[in-house]
């Protein structure tokens, strides 16, 4: 397994960024930048473009209801160029609540439109002919009767440095983590728990393998969680400090039965809980909700304790198919303990 690092969308990026930079030295493989309703994540990835020099650099995720697919296409191939064949594309619809209250547009057809963007996007970057494409979604050139009638197919002006940049598609549902087998190179599941993983998404991976390209090689999977090693009740403690991220995810990303998250969690099994947090997450009780999240929960998706656990920990990401562990180091030598996963991670 590789070793990647999320990029944290709240605080000061600068900070972060300046953190990547000492963990690229430790041996960081991949750093994925989020993008929610804060700054966006293009800018970002090309500061730390300039700012590294082996380190991969991801959108995790970048929304593709914010952005038409070509535009997708086209920032893609200027970050792959600014870091040298550095660049992921990493995919995703986001949800109801923040594309239609922070961008209002209508939230329809997400997998047609994952399915759609993929397609374009390779189409742009492989610069075989000019562009054209008959969808469900989107018709390129717009037809005339759609608009002014003068759209005409077109290529990209720059050569891109590679014609096919990776794509990963962060995905929950059944039918969209099948469609992600089948097309994506890379799939980024979030609030993964390796041990219910099989149970919940096997299927889904099976059907969505049974159709893929062999061109595209073996799908990718990024997935983890916090990362502290130590034997004191503190260093245990750490891993507290996800519980609010999980109630914000499971309670509040969603409204009661459009909820992604709360859904997985209570395919994971924990449907008492997760109807729990909703409840109370929606009533504005962040604390109380947070504080219901299971034990469980938090130690399975997570690597915090003693060394013996977190190489246990490491191992079974490993096993539940995870290519690349995606950790956020917490303590006082982010540097070492990411030295430390890797090297167990080989």
């Amino acid at each position: 397994m590789r070793i990647a690092m999320p990029l944290q969308y709240a605080g000061e990026p600068k900070d972060a960024v300046e953190q990547v930079v000492e963990l690229e030295r430790a041996g960081l493989d991949t750093v994925w930048v989020a993008e929610a309703y804060g700054y966006d994540s293009p800018t970002l990835m090309g500061y730390l473009a300039a700012r590294t020099e082996r380190v991969t650099i991801g959108s995790a995720i970048l929304p593709m209801y914010t952005r038409t697919p070509a535009l997708v296409a086209m920032t893609a191939a200027g970050l792959d160029y600014l870091s040298d064949g550095r660049a992921v594309l990493g995919l995703g619809a986001s949800g109801p609540q923040v594309i239609e209250g922070f961008h209002g547009i209508p939230y329809t057809k997400p997998l047609a439109r994952t399915r759609e963007t993929i397609e374009i996007c390779r189409k742009v970057w492989a610069r075989e002919e000019r562009l054209t494409h008959e969808g469900g979604v989107f018709q390129l050139p717009l037809p005339p009767e759609l608009g002014t009638g003068l759209g005409k197919p077109l290529k990209i002006i720059n050569h891109p440095v590679r014609p096919r940049i990776p794509i990963h598609v962060a995905s929950l549902g059944e039918r969209n983590v099948e469609m992600t087998a089948e097309i994506a190179d890379g799939w980024l599941p979030h609030l993964f728990i390796p041990e219910k993983a099989e149970t919940v998404w096997g299927a889904s991976l099976a059907r969505g393998r049974a159709n893929r390209d062999p061109g595209l090689g073996e799908l990718e999977i990024s997935a983890g969680g916090l990362l502290a090693i130590g034997e004191d009740e503190g260093t245990r403690a750490l891993a507290d400090l996800t519980r609010p991220l999980i109630a914000l995810y499971v309670g509040g990303m969603g409204a009661k039965g459009k909820n992604f998250y709360n859904t997985v969690a209570r395919r994971y099994g924990y449907e008492e809980a997760a109807e729990r947090i909703q409840d109370l997450y929606l009533a504005g009780k962040k604390d109380e909700a947070a504080a219901a999240v299971p034990d469980e929960f938090v130690e399975l998706t997570n690597l915090v304790g003693p060394e013996s656990h977190v190489r246990e920990r490491v191992e079974a990401f490993r096993a539940a198919g995870v290519t690349q562990l995606n950790v956020t180091p917490v303590g006082e030598n982010p540097a070492r303990l990411i030295e430390k996963v890797k090297e167990w991670a080989a």
